[in-house]
């Protein structure tokens, strides 16, 4: 990760990364929006615009006005450097420091960024080198230019069986209602029926049927399970915190 990027760079790669490569609301593939950016950054559009440029001095970002931002190669790397140490950064809150795994998404942006890479590197070993954060999504592996995707729930199909993920931007209210379904990080669901016309899914969760709206199915991340056997995302070694 390149040290001389500031917190305000790194936190804008991330979000450019997220909202063109499927890991976002944003559809895979387009570019990113200064407006867009400035909404999920929680800053003006002006301050946004005189970020993007400051990465695109660097050749980490292409910025042309009006029509969006788009990573360069060497930028992507960046930004999933980024991604890879913040994840690393909720692990170690989630695992070494008990906080939920909401809570730990909100905290670990206020000191991730000030860590040396040989510290990053000690985190990551300390914790048993974990294959995900406590969202359920992957933690890249060094050096890599991209993070394999993951589908929303509802875009399953019956008989497929995934494990869950959630972003942290996931509504309380929303997350609190999963909960009581069963449904977290890590679980292991199975898609027993799914209605046409957007229409409700039946999913079976730690063996019980549950039924599942389409706005909500939506806002819930999967990886797919190979030839219908499921294993839970995240390490064998804890049990995903729970809100």
């Amino acid at each position: 990760m390149d040290a001389a990027l500031s917190k305000s760079e790194r936190e804008t790669l991330k979000a450019i990364y997220r909202l063109t490569s499927g890991q976002g609301p944003a559809v895979a593939g387009v570019s990113a929006h200064t407006g867009d950016l400035a909404v999920t950054l929680r800053v003006s559009p002006g301050t946004m615009t005189a970020v993007v440029k400051r990465l695109a001095d660097r050749g980490l970002v292409d910025y042309t006005r009006y029509r969006g931002v788009e990573l360069t190669p060497v930028g992507r790397q960046s930004a999933v450097a980024v991604i890879r140490r913040h994840r690393i950064v909720e692990r170690f809150l989630a695992d070494m420091l008990g906080y939920a795994w909401n809570e730990a998404d909100r905290l670990a942006p206020s000191f991730e960024h000030e860590l040396p890479q040989e510290v990053e590197d000690r985190l990551f070993s300390a914790l048993h080198r974990p294959s995900t954060c406590p969202h359920g999504f992957p933690i890249p592996e060094p050096e890599v230019t991209d993070i394999p995707a993951m589908p929303p729930l509802y875009a399953l199909e019956p008989g497929d069986v995934a494990v869950v993920a959630m972003s942290g931007s996931t509504d309380q209210d929303v997350i609190t209602f999963l909960d009581a379904l069963g449904l977290r990080p890590g679980v292991q669901v199975e898609v027993k029926e799914k209605q046409p016309f957007d229409g409700p899914l039946v999913l079976r969760v730690d063996g019980q049927d549950r039924t599942l709206g389409a706005r909500v199915a939506q806002q819930i991340f999967v990886r797919k399970s190979p030839n219908g056997a499921g294993e839970p995302v995240g390490d064998d070694h804890r049990k995903e915190q729970t809100p």
